[in-house]
């Protein structure tokens, strides 16, 4: 018969209280998540932050300008008492931006402008986010004569010299599609420009697919499909939003170059690239209008600028291999 009774004279220790210890050494006890990471790198990247505000408040002006008020439309000329058209007038209290040469007031129109520039480039990052990715995904799991087949045709398209072939495919397309040029542009900007993206999900998944969680899910008995979108996917995630998002910023100087080259979107439809056209052989020509090419110029460096360091805030966001100081 064993004696379970305690021993007398000994004290048992007392409980640590880790949670209370943690919290007088200043230390977290909550888990950090994923998000939460991402959350505090990317807070720490200044010009990231103002990026995305500057970014969000041009988008929020292109969507919701028919409702600013006093707006003037981008499109009608604007005349005086008399009827004379007010052309090429300088800035001023109310021609904040000034007036073009066929009277149309330069605010209404850079605003208006964005409307197209931001349109082609999101869709432009659209096409090559999807199309990229799916093409890189298979190739990289895949492997085999699928994996040579499908880079030897994204050989094929990194190739092409960019510039000429989207100046003669613009060309076509806008007697082909004339009227839908903002359309048209980022869907042959999309083709031209995936191959990057697909190139670099397909070394992710090369080195993804040996992972023991894929061996994992094949074990369980898991489709390609599923495995593909469900697991190495997320785990590729990173440089598909980097790449898609400085992408953007290509397409965005690429429509200005082709409106440059008179072979993006037709007047009166307001574009950046073409207003700095305008403007620019005004500004040469002896009209003095350097408002014209100035205004333009500058929302398109600025968005261009803040698409780039919003790129680069999220790719120190997204990497793995940074670390936050626990608070």
């Amino acid at each position: 018969m064993t004696d379970d009774r305690k021993p007398t004279g000994v004290k048992r220790p007392p409980e640590m209280d880790f949670t209370a210890l943690d919290a007088a050494e200043g230390m977290s006890v909550e888990p950090v998540t994923q998000w939460h990471l991402f959350r505090t790198r990317f807070g720490r990247h200044r010009l990231a932050m103002v990026s995305a505000g500057v970014l969000f408040t041009l988008i929020a002006l292109a969507v919701f300008a028919p409702l600013i008020p006093g707006l003037k439309d981008p499109i009608d000329p604007l005349v005086d008492e008399t009827g004379r058209a007010l052309n090429l007038i300088a800035p001023r209290a109310d021609f904040p931006f000034g007036t073009d040469q066929l009277g149309q007031d330069m605010l209404a129109r850079v605003i208006y402008g964005g409307r197209t520039s931001l349109q082609v480039a999101g869709l432009t990052g659209l096409m090559v986010a999807t199309f990229g990715t799916l093409v890189g995904a298979v190739a990289g799991y895949y492997g085999g004569w699928i994996d040579n087949l499908l880079m030897r045709f994204t050989d094929l398209v990194l190739s092409l010299p960019l510039l000429p072939v989207a100046i003669v495919a613009a060309a076509w397309l806008r007697e082909t599609f004339e009227g839908r040029e903002a359309m048209t542009l980022a869907v042959l900007l999309g083709t031209l420009l995936w191959g990057t993206l697909a190139r670099i999900v397909r070394a992710e998944f090369l080195s993804l697919r040996e992972k023991e969680f894929v061996e994992a899910a094949r074990a369980a008995g898991a489709r390609d499909r599923r495995i593909i979108f469900r697991h190495v996917l997320p785990n590729a995630i990173s440089p598909i939003i980097v790449n898609a998002t400085l992408v953007i910023g290509v397409a965005i100087i690429l429509e200005a170059a082709l409106s440059f080259l008179g072979f993006g979107v037709r007047p009166p439809t307001p574009a950046w690239g073409q207003m700095a056209a305008e403007g620019g052989r005004l500004a040469v020509g002896g009209a003095g209008a350097w408002w014209m090419v100035v205004f333009p110029s500058a929302a398109l460096i600025i968005t261009v600028l803040s698409v780039n360091f919003l790129g680069d805030g999220l790719r120190d966001a997204l990497d793995p291999t940074q670390s936050i100081e626990r608070k």
